[in-house]
Protein backbone atom coordinates (compact mmCIF):
# COMPACT_ATOMS: atom_id res chain seq x y z
CA UNK A 1 0.00 0.00 0.00
CA UNK A 2 2.95 2.68 0.88
CA UNK A 3 4.47 1.62 -2.27
CA UNK A 4 1.36 2.31 -4.33
CA UNK A 5 1.07 5.81 -2.43
CA UNK A 6 4.73 6.55 -3.67
CA UNK A 7 4.91 5.61 -6.62
CA UNK A 8 1.71 6.10 -8.32
CA UNK A 9 -0.52 8.25 -6.05
CA UNK A 10 1.66 10.91 -5.08
CA UNK A 11 3.23 11.32 -8.69
CA UNK A 12 -0.18 11.45 -10.20
CA UNK A 13 -1.60 14.29 -7.17
CA UNK A 14 1.72 16.13 -7.42
CA UNK A 15 1.20 16.45 -11.58
CA UNK A 16 -2.49 17.45 -11.27
CA UNK A 17 -1.54 20.31 -8.64
CA UNK A 18 0.92 22.16 -10.77
CA UNK A 19 -1.69 21.57 -13.81
CA UNK A 20 -4.48 23.56 -11.41
CA UNK A 21 -1.68 26.12 -10.35
CA UNK A 22 -1.18 27.08 -13.71
CA UNK A 23 -4.84 26.83 -14.50
CA UNK A 24 -5.05 29.47 -11.70
CA UNK A 25 -2.47 31.71 -13.34
CA UNK A 26 -3.73 31.65 -16.75
CA UNK A 27 -7.65 32.68 -15.41
CA UNK A 28 -5.75 35.79 -14.00
CA UNK A 29 -2.98 36.57 -16.87
CA UNK A 30 -3.12 37.34 -20.37
CA UNK A 31 -0.88 34.92 -22.54
CA UNK A 32 2.64 36.76 -23.57
CA UNK A 33 2.14 38.98 -26.62
CA UNK A 34 5.38 38.83 -28.79
CA UNK A 35 7.57 41.75 -29.08
CA UNK A 36 7.78 42.89 -32.65
CA UNK A 37 10.67 40.62 -34.04
CA UNK A 38 13.60 41.44 -36.32
CA UNK A 39 13.92 39.49 -39.73
CA UNK A 40 16.18 36.37 -39.30
CA UNK A 41 16.64 35.88 -43.42
CA UNK A 42 19.46 33.65 -44.03
CA UNK A 43 19.14 31.74 -40.23
CA UNK A 44 18.27 27.69 -40.16
CA UNK A 45 16.52 26.48 -37.76
CA UNK A 46 15.58 22.69 -36.90
CA UNK A 47 12.31 21.91 -35.01
CA UNK A 48 11.29 18.89 -34.13
CA UNK A 49 7.81 17.86 -33.56
CA UNK A 50 6.85 20.45 -35.87
CA UNK A 51 3.92 18.66 -37.59
CA UNK A 52 1.31 19.70 -35.29
CA UNK A 53 0.57 21.64 -32.30
CA UNK A 54 2.64 24.10 -30.58
CA UNK A 55 5.48 23.11 -32.75
CA UNK A 56 3.80 23.57 -35.77
CA UNK A 57 2.99 27.00 -34.71
CA UNK A 58 6.64 27.71 -33.58
CA UNK A 59 7.98 26.38 -37.37
CA UNK A 60 5.17 29.11 -39.26
CA UNK A 61 5.97 31.65 -37.03
CA UNK A 62 9.82 31.51 -37.84
CA UNK A 63 9.62 30.81 -41.12
CA UNK A 64 7.56 33.98 -41.00
CA UNK A 65 10.35 35.70 -39.89
CA UNK A 66 12.33 34.24 -43.28
CA UNK A 67 14.11 31.20 -41.36
CA UNK A 68 14.90 28.28 -43.67
CA UNK A 69 13.00 26.01 -40.98
CA UNK A 70 13.27 22.22 -40.79
CA UNK A 71 10.74 20.45 -39.24
CA UNK A 72 12.03 16.95 -37.84
CA UNK A 73 9.34 14.29 -37.11
CA UNK A 74 7.95 10.63 -37.25
CA UNK A 75 5.01 11.63 -39.44
CA UNK A 76 5.88 12.08 -42.76
CA UNK A 77 2.30 12.64 -44.40
CA UNK A 78 1.61 15.32 -41.78
CA UNK A 79 4.88 16.96 -41.77
CA UNK A 80 5.41 17.32 -45.49
CA UNK A 81 1.55 18.72 -45.47
CA UNK A 82 2.56 21.33 -42.82
CA UNK A 83 5.68 22.21 -44.59
CA UNK A 84 3.67 22.76 -47.85
CA UNK A 85 1.04 24.70 -46.09
CA UNK A 86 3.90 27.02 -44.35
CA UNK A 87 5.38 27.49 -47.44
CA UNK A 88 2.57 28.59 -48.98
CA UNK A 89 2.10 31.00 -46.35
CA UNK A 90 5.38 31.94 -45.58
CA UNK A 91 6.96 33.28 -49.09
CA UNK A 92 10.27 35.06 -47.42
CA UNK A 93 10.97 32.25 -45.10
CA UNK A 94 10.97 28.04 -46.27
CA UNK A 95 9.82 25.38 -44.87
CA UNK A 96 10.85 20.89 -45.23
CA UNK A 97 10.03 18.44 -43.65
CA UNK A 98 12.56 15.51 -42.73
CA UNK A 99 12.53 12.36 -41.18
CA UNK A 100 13.37 11.42 -37.49
CA UNK A 101 12.10 8.99 -34.67
CA UNK A 102 13.38 10.75 -31.17
CA UNK A 103 13.00 7.31 -29.87
CA UNK A 104 15.53 5.82 -32.11
CA UNK A 105 19.11 6.71 -31.23
CA UNK A 106 19.71 5.26 -34.74
CA UNK A 107 17.55 7.58 -36.53
CA UNK A 108 18.32 10.41 -34.16
CA UNK A 109 21.98 9.45 -35.13
CA UNK A 110 21.09 9.50 -39.43
CA UNK A 111 18.92 12.69 -38.91
CA UNK A 112 22.23 14.69 -37.64
CA UNK A 113 24.81 12.79 -40.20
CA UNK A 114 22.26 13.32 -42.99
CA UNK A 115 21.82 17.00 -42.05
CA UNK A 116 25.53 17.93 -41.48
CA UNK A 117 25.54 16.67 -44.92
CA UNK A 118 24.30 19.31 -46.61
CA UNK A 119 27.11 22.02 -45.90
CA UNK A 120 23.69 23.96 -44.20
CA UNK A 121 24.50 26.15 -40.84
CA UNK A 122 21.96 26.19 -37.89
CA UNK A 123 21.74 28.60 -35.87
CA UNK A 124 18.40 27.50 -33.86
CA UNK A 125 17.45 24.47 -32.03
CA UNK A 126 14.21 23.90 -30.77
CA UNK A 127 13.82 20.68 -28.89
CA UNK A 128 9.57 20.56 -28.80
CA UNK A 129 8.65 17.20 -29.37
CA UNK A 130 7.52 15.23 -27.15
CA UNK A 131 4.73 13.16 -24.79
CA UNK A 132 2.49 12.75 -21.97
CA UNK A 133 1.06 9.82 -19.75
CA UNK A 134 1.43 7.11 -22.53
CA UNK A 135 1.08 3.29 -20.79
CA UNK A 136 4.61 2.06 -19.56
CA UNK A 137 6.76 1.17 -22.61
CA UNK A 138 10.01 1.23 -23.85
CA UNK A 139 11.66 1.80 -26.76
CA UNK A 140 13.87 -0.05 -29.54
CA UNK A 141 16.95 0.80 -27.11
CA UNK A 142 15.29 -0.39 -24.31
CA UNK A 143 14.29 3.05 -22.86
CA UNK A 144 11.26 4.14 -21.14
CA UNK A 145 9.21 6.06 -23.56
CA UNK A 146 8.83 9.60 -22.00
CA UNK A 147 12.81 9.22 -20.60
CA UNK A 148 14.09 9.07 -24.50
CA UNK A 149 11.49 10.80 -26.41
CA UNK A 150 11.01 13.60 -24.53
CA UNK A 151 14.75 14.12 -22.95
CA UNK A 152 17.18 11.43 -24.52
CA UNK A 153 16.26 11.77 -27.75
CA UNK A 154 17.02 15.80 -27.56
CA UNK A 155 20.29 15.28 -25.22
CA UNK A 156 21.53 12.78 -28.38
CA UNK A 157 20.73 15.67 -31.76
CA UNK A 158 21.97 18.63 -29.29
CA UNK A 159 25.22 17.10 -29.04
CA UNK A 160 25.52 15.33 -32.27
CA UNK A 161 24.46 18.99 -33.56
CA UNK A 162 26.37 21.58 -31.05
CA UNK A 163 29.86 21.84 -33.21
CA UNK A 164 27.51 23.44 -36.13
CA UNK A 165 26.01 25.30 -33.43
CA UNK A 166 29.12 26.83 -32.95
CA UNK A 167 30.56 27.08 -35.86
CA UNK A 168 27.40 28.88 -37.17
CA UNK A 169 27.34 31.24 -34.32
CA UNK A 170 28.77 34.79 -33.81
CA UNK A 171 29.16 37.04 -30.80
CA UNK A 172 26.48 39.49 -31.68
CA UNK A 173 24.41 36.61 -33.37
CA UNK A 174 24.49 33.65 -31.23
CA UNK A 175 23.25 30.16 -32.17
CA UNK A 176 20.51 29.44 -29.73
CA UNK A 177 19.06 25.97 -28.29
CA UNK A 178 15.57 26.26 -27.17
CA UNK A 179 14.27 23.12 -24.58
CA UNK A 180 10.33 22.35 -24.16
CA UNK A 181 9.74 22.10 -20.29
CA UNK A 182 6.75 22.60 -18.26
CA UNK A 183 5.64 23.24 -15.36
CA UNK A 184 5.15 19.72 -14.46
CA UNK A 185 8.95 19.30 -13.71
CA UNK A 186 8.44 20.93 -10.63
CA UNK A 187 6.94 17.67 -9.37
CA UNK A 188 9.77 15.72 -11.10
CA UNK A 189 12.19 13.34 -9.40
CA UNK A 190 15.07 12.57 -10.96
CA UNK A 191 16.00 8.72 -10.12
CA UNK A 192 19.74 8.14 -11.37
CA UNK A 193 20.00 4.45 -10.34
CA UNK A 194 16.25 3.70 -12.64
CA UNK A 195 15.72 6.18 -14.81
CA UNK A 196 13.81 4.18 -17.33
CA UNK A 197 11.59 3.90 -13.79
CA UNK A 198 11.43 -0.21 -14.34
CA UNK A 199 11.70 -0.54 -10.58
CA UNK A 200 8.13 1.32 -9.97
CA UNK A 201 6.50 2.55 -13.63
CA UNK A 202 4.13 6.04 -13.29
CA UNK A 203 3.34 7.65 -16.30
CA UNK A 204 2.52 10.91 -14.38
CA UNK A 205 6.36 10.54 -12.50
CA UNK A 206 8.08 9.60 -15.62
CA UNK A 207 6.93 12.40 -17.83
CA UNK A 208 7.75 15.28 -14.61
CA UNK A 209 10.95 13.30 -14.69
CA UNK A 210 11.73 13.83 -18.23
CA UNK A 211 11.01 17.89 -18.26
CA UNK A 212 12.93 18.05 -14.98
CA UNK A 213 15.85 16.19 -16.93
CA UNK A 214 15.56 18.75 -19.75
CA UNK A 215 15.91 21.73 -17.07
CA UNK A 216 18.87 20.22 -15.53
CA UNK A 217 20.64 19.53 -19.01
CA UNK A 218 19.76 23.04 -20.39
CA UNK A 219 21.87 24.80 -17.44
CA UNK A 220 24.80 22.14 -17.39
CA UNK A 221 25.17 22.60 -21.41
CA UNK A 222 24.87 26.62 -20.72
CA UNK A 223 27.96 26.27 -17.95
CA UNK A 224 29.93 24.40 -20.75
CA UNK A 225 29.15 26.85 -23.39
CA UNK A 226 29.99 29.54 -21.31
CA UNK A 227 33.44 28.23 -20.10
CA UNK A 228 34.23 27.46 -23.74
CA UNK A 229 33.64 30.70 -24.74
CA UNK A 230 31.04 29.42 -27.51
CA UNK A 231 28.53 31.62 -29.56
CA UNK A 232 26.11 29.52 -28.55
CA UNK A 233 22.44 29.89 -25.93
CA UNK A 234 20.63 27.45 -24.70
CA UNK A 235 17.20 27.73 -22.78
CA UNK A 236 14.55 25.94 -21.37
CA UNK A 237 10.80 27.34 -21.91
CA UNK A 238 7.46 26.75 -20.18
CA UNK A 239 4.28 27.43 -22.65
CA UNK A 240 2.09 26.89 -20.01
CA UNK A 241 -0.80 24.29 -20.32
CA UNK A 242 -2.16 24.43 -23.88
CA UNK A 243 -4.63 23.02 -25.93
CA UNK A 244 -3.36 20.36 -28.18
CA UNK A 245 -3.27 16.54 -28.44
CA UNK A 246 -0.36 15.96 -25.57
CA UNK A 247 -3.82 15.71 -23.50
CA UNK A 248 -4.80 12.77 -25.44
CA UNK A 249 -3.78 10.05 -22.89
CA UNK A 250 -5.23 12.03 -19.35
CA UNK A 251 -7.49 9.43 -18.03
CA UNK A 252 -10.92 9.61 -18.80
CA UNK A 253 -12.32 11.65 -15.64
CA UNK A 254 -9.35 14.17 -16.62
CA UNK A 255 -10.78 14.08 -20.40
CA UNK A 256 -13.91 14.52 -19.53
CA UNK A 257 -13.13 17.93 -17.09
CA UNK A 258 -10.77 19.18 -19.36
CA UNK A 259 -13.08 19.70 -22.64
CA UNK A 260 -15.43 22.54 -20.93
CA UNK A 261 -12.46 24.38 -19.82
CA UNK A 262 -10.01 24.24 -22.18
CA UNK A 263 -11.44 26.42 -24.74
CA UNK A 264 -11.46 29.07 -22.02
CA UNK A 265 -8.64 28.69 -19.70
CA UNK A 266 -6.01 26.72 -22.07
CA UNK A 267 -4.18 28.53 -23.96
CA UNK A 268 -4.33 28.26 -28.04
CA UNK A 269 -1.15 26.22 -29.51
CA UNK A 270 -0.39 29.85 -31.15
CA UNK A 271 -0.03 31.35 -27.82
CA UNK A 272 1.59 28.47 -26.39
CA UNK A 273 4.61 28.92 -29.17
CA UNK A 274 5.15 32.60 -28.07
CA UNK A 275 7.58 31.68 -25.41
CA UNK A 276 9.53 29.29 -27.59
CA UNK A 277 9.90 32.03 -30.68
CA UNK A 278 10.75 34.81 -28.21
CA UNK A 279 13.55 32.41 -27.23
CA UNK A 280 14.67 31.36 -30.55
CA UNK A 281 14.45 35.03 -32.56
CA UNK A 282 14.00 38.17 -29.99
CA UNK A 283 16.99 40.29 -29.70
CA UNK A 284 16.25 40.83 -25.72
CA UNK A 285 17.71 36.90 -25.59
CA UNK A 286 20.80 38.01 -27.47
CA UNK A 287 23.54 36.30 -25.94
CA UNK A 288 21.08 35.33 -22.67
CA UNK A 289 21.23 32.04 -21.96
CA UNK A 290 20.35 29.63 -18.97
CA UNK A 291 17.11 30.81 -18.52
CA UNK A 292 13.84 29.36 -17.57
CA UNK A 293 10.96 31.08 -19.33
CA UNK A 294 7.58 31.35 -18.64
CA UNK A 295 4.78 33.80 -19.92
CA UNK A 296 7.47 35.99 -21.28
CA UNK A 297 9.56 36.69 -17.83
CA UNK A 298 12.12 34.58 -16.61
CA UNK A 299 11.01 32.45 -13.41
CA UNK A 300 13.00 30.14 -10.57
CA UNK A 301 12.63 26.65 -12.25
CA UNK A 302 12.13 23.78 -9.17
CA UNK A 303 15.19 24.31 -6.06
CA UNK A 304 16.44 20.24 -7.73
CA UNK A 305 17.23 21.49 -11.19
CA UNK A 306 20.68 24.11 -9.94
CA UNK A 307 21.91 21.10 -8.32
CA UNK A 308 24.58 21.63 -10.17
CA UNK A 309 25.95 17.61 -9.00
CA UNK A 310 22.86 16.72 -10.28
CA UNK A 311 23.16 17.75 -13.51
CA UNK A 312 26.64 16.61 -14.13
CA UNK A 313 25.43 13.32 -13.31
CA UNK A 314 22.50 13.40 -15.35
CA UNK A 315 25.03 14.48 -18.38
CA UNK A 316 27.27 11.66 -17.70
CA UNK A 317 24.81 9.22 -17.35
CA UNK A 318 23.20 10.47 -20.63
CA UNK A 319 26.61 10.22 -22.29
CA UNK A 320 27.13 6.79 -21.12
CA UNK A 321 23.65 5.77 -22.63
CA UNK A 322 23.52 7.07 -25.92
CA UNK A 323 27.60 6.33 -26.51
CA UNK A 324 28.43 9.76 -26.01
CA UNK A 325 32.20 10.73 -24.74
CA UNK A 326 31.40 12.00 -21.29
CA UNK A 327 34.18 14.54 -22.07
Amino acid sequence: MLSFLQTVLLPLLSLYLCGIKVLIYQTFNRSFTLPVLKKQNGRVAIVTGGTRGMGYETARQLARLGMHVVIAGNEKEEGIAAAKTIQTECKEGKAEFVFVDLTSLKSVRQFAETFKGRGLPLHVLVNNAGTMLVPESQTEDGFEFHFCLNYLGHFLLTNLLLDLLKKSGRPDSCSRIVNMSSATHYAGVIQMDDLNRRASYSSHGAYAQSKLALVLFTYHLQEQLMASGSSVIVNAVDPGMVDTALYDNLWSLAQALKKPFAKILFRTPAEGATITVYAAAAAEMEGVGGCYLYNGQKRQSAQTSYDTELQADLWKKSCQLTGLDTA
